[in-house]
């Protein structure tokens, strides 16, 4: 995963994402958006699972797939 491109996006609060360096304007949901903030301060995505584990009911393996399929999603545009 390349950090410094993650490092580079604006993202609001509202789950609007910028990438300065294409241009290229995205949007994500409030899940969506926890798990992009996560993976800028470094968290692993063990650790990530960790923290959303206690806040969504859902197994561990479903939210496992869940958050590495949107790694995957952030990888296919570039984000990442």
């Amino acid at each position: 995963m390349k950090k410094e491109k993650l490092q580079n996006l604006a993202v609001s609060d509202s789950g609007f994402i910028f990438d300065p360096i294409t241009g290229h304007s995205y949007s994500t949901n409030e899940v969506g958006l926890e798990i992009l903030n996560l993976l800028k301060k470094g968290e692993s995505v063990d650790s990530i699972v960790s923290t959303m584990i206690e806040e969504y009911d859902t197994s561990r393996d479903e939210l496992l797939v869940d958050i590495e399929d949107f790694i995957d999603t952030l990888k296919n545009y570039l984000l990442v």
